[in-house]
């Protein structure tokens, strides 16, 4: 179940977010250049982009796809703006990640990646149903974790 005052605003392929009117805290502008500099190496598919996400009018955190699904699986990414974090914020992002890719491509597994060393997002993917599947190396982080979401797992 996802938290119904978090709300998903895609970014566009010109690294804008049309759907939102809020203020953007100091961290969207990076962000939103990223994600950008992102669609131009692996495409702009939506809804396989990336997000800001706000409780009302306030932007709380980012998430997305790392890029639409490949060879039967999607990998979420999610970050919670420093101000917000240890309110369930990055929870609330995954899960809402997992709804969108179970809609969109229900036969996909859904992945993600974590330092080894233990923190909350190991914490925040056991209470969503994914396992550690083990170590794998990453192009950019070197060696990380690969988390799958176990078949019928009902992440919320």
């Amino acid at each position: 179940m996802t938290d119904p005052n978090l709300q998903l605003h895609a970014i566009a392929a010109d690294g804008t977010v049309p759907s939102l009117d809020a203020p953007l805290p100091h961290e969207a502008p990076g962000v939103l250049e990223a994600t950008r500099a992102l669609y131009g190496r692996v495409g702009f598919v939506p809804p396989w982009t990336g997000y800001l996400a706000a409780e009302g009018d306030v932007v709380v955190g980012t998430c997305g796809f790392v890029a639409p699904p490949a060879d039967g699986r999607v990998e979420i990414a999610y970050f919670t703006f420093p101000a917000h974090e240890g309110r369930g914020v990055a929870r609330a992002m995954a899960a809402a990640l997992v709804a969108i890719a179970r809609q969109a491509a229900p036969d996909a597994t859904v992945a993600a990646r974590t330092l080894r060393e233990r923190n909350a997002s190991h914490r925040i993917l056991e209470r969503l149903g994914f396992t550690c599947r083990g170590e794998v190396e990453d192009p950019d982080d070197g060696p990380v974790l690969e988390w799958r979401l176990v078949d019928g797992a009902a992440a919320g």
